[in-house]
């Protein structure tokens, strides 16, 4: 014997299990369901996002230009807070440049105000330099931010280092003096 069971039949299929929607409602009697008619997908118009029409890109003469001037701002922050942190030179030189004969006695005064000058010139710097970096990543024009730096931080320290300049008993002598003339 070679086999033990009844021998398997191949699975007929179901009613209608072959057949499309449409024969299946025809042969049962219902009414046809209405055709579906594929709608193209909508395809909306690609609208570019808006640009600031006043930027540019980068150019590589403005990248140097803008390295180069934080270079010299690195510089001239160095060589300034070095002078401004001996008040005692400074401000004898400026007393003789402006023609001055007496000595200048307002240290105290001066060398905070040189303590004071120096980190608005340091802070200056790493504000205009990180500022400057930033535009420089986003392809902005850079090259006008470190000029400003170093004139908005630069005249900042100027007053700083001015206010014990101008109230030494030297200066206000030679002042009234020139004021009576």
């Amino acid at each position: 014997m070679t086999g033990s069971g009844p021998a398997e039949q191949p699975r007929r299929p179901a009613f209608g299990e072959y057949a499309t929607p449409e024969e299946q409602s025809r042969r049962a009697g219902r009414p046809m369901p209405p055709p579906v008619v594929p709608v193209p997908p909508t395809v909306l118009p690609v609208v570019p996002p808006a640009q600031d029409t006043a930027e540019r890109p980068a150019h590589p003469v403005d990248r140097m230009a803008s390295i180069a001037l934080l270079a010299y701002g690195v510089w001239n922050v160095i060589t300034t807070v070095i002078a401004y942190l001996d008040p005692s030179s400074l401000m004898t030189s400026m007393m003789r440049m402006m023609g001055i004969t007496g000595t200048f006695s307002n240290y105290g005064p001066a060398r905070t105000a040189g303590i004071v000058a120096g980190i608005v010139l340091i802070v200056g710097w790493i504000v205009t330099a990180a500022w400057s970096v930033a535009r420089l990543r986003r392809g902005k024009l850079t090259w006008w931010l470190p000029v400003a730096g170093g004139i908005v931080f630069g005249m900042l320290a100027s007053v700083c280092i001015a206010v014990p300049f101008m109230t030494d008993p030297s200066v206000v002598s030679f002042l009234n003096g020139q004021l009576q003339k």
